[in-house]
């Protein structure tokens, strides 16, 4: 063997070694947050959860994960930042415009229907979409007899979703989306504005209950008509996706509808048969019975 191939070899073996070494320090790190704290993100995909990792021991100014996993265990206010920066609050009001004109024209009719409906917005993060459903049911005149259930792991989240206050300039585009996915007024009929943000109409809330849940490790604490659950299990690995669809399932009502985000599916999950699609674009489902 070359020196350069010794060389080569030896890069190779530390290049290993300092993965193996990685992978350990985040099994830990993840195992000392449930443990101590109850959540469990220990079946979240490898790859996303790796780059929020790091990206949190840089934004924490500590020099490695295992820092991190010291930090995290004896602050609380750092392990909330943590929890926060995984938990992914990435949403907007009327995300997706024409899945709510879908869900306008092919699902609001089932709804009719129903004497009573319970919608579950299983991560919820800051609330637009749930407002934005809200605002929907009470445009088709569904909103009082309907109870809408919020749910996050995300405390810092869910703050914010309750008091409905946002940023004035992401009106705009807002109420562009409001306007794709079918709205019937002036969207801004729904907020009032005040300095550099806006407020959501008070009776927007009144039917909406918010909670924090976690997919991974809380059960089903009702029955659903309707469960939104959007671009949050992209971030499972496929153990915690085929328990969380066990999840829904069982939370949904006979001829319930699953509604996912538009890089997800039922597809080549265990309960694929379970459902038929109302739309398959825009990823709407119904429960077979």
């Amino acid at each position: 063997m070359t020196a350069m191939e010794r060389g080569y070899d030896e890069e190779l073996t530390q290049s290993g070694s300092k993965q193996e070494l990685e992978q350990i320090e985040i099994e830990l790190l993840l195992s000392g947050v449930h443990r101590l704290y109850g959540y469990d993100f220990r079946n979240y995909a490898m790859p996303s959860l790796k780059r929020r990792i790091w990206h949190h021991v840089h934004a924490e100014n500590v020099p490695s994960i295992s820092a991190l996993q010291e930090k995290v265990l004896h602050d609380r206010a750092c392990f909330e930042r943590f929890v926060y920066s995984l938990s992914i609050p990435v949403t907007e009001m009327f995300r997706d415009p024409g899945l709510f004109l879908t869900f306008r024209q092919k699902v609001i009719p089932l709804l009719r229907t129903y004497p009573y409906i319970r919608i579950w917005h299983a991560g919820c993060s800051t609330g637009e979409e749930v407002y934005s459903m809200a605002i929907l049911l009470h445009e088709e005149g569904l909103y009082d007899k309907a109870r809408i259930y919020a749910t996050d792991m995300n405390e810092r989240s869910l703050q914010q979703a309750k008091e409905g206050v946002y940023e004035i300039g992401k009106m705009k585009q807002y109420t562009k989306n409001y306007m794709e996915a079918g709205g019937t007024r002036a969207f801004s009929e729904y907020y009032t504005a005040k300095y550099n943000s806006v407020i959501l109409q008070p009776y927007l809330r009144k039917n909406i209950i918010f909670a924090e849940h976690n997919l991974a490790t809380d059960t089903s604490f009702n029955e659903f008509n309707v469960i939104f659950c959007r671009n949050v299990m992209i971030y499972f690995n496929d153990e915690l996706r085929d328990h969380v669809h066990g999840l829904f399932y069982e939370s949904l009502s006979r001829f319930g509808v699953l509604v996912l985000g538009s890089k997800e599916s039922i597809h080549f999950t265990r309960y694929s048969d379970s459902y038929e699609p109302l739309d398959r674009v825009e990823k709407i489902y119904r429960k077979n019975n």
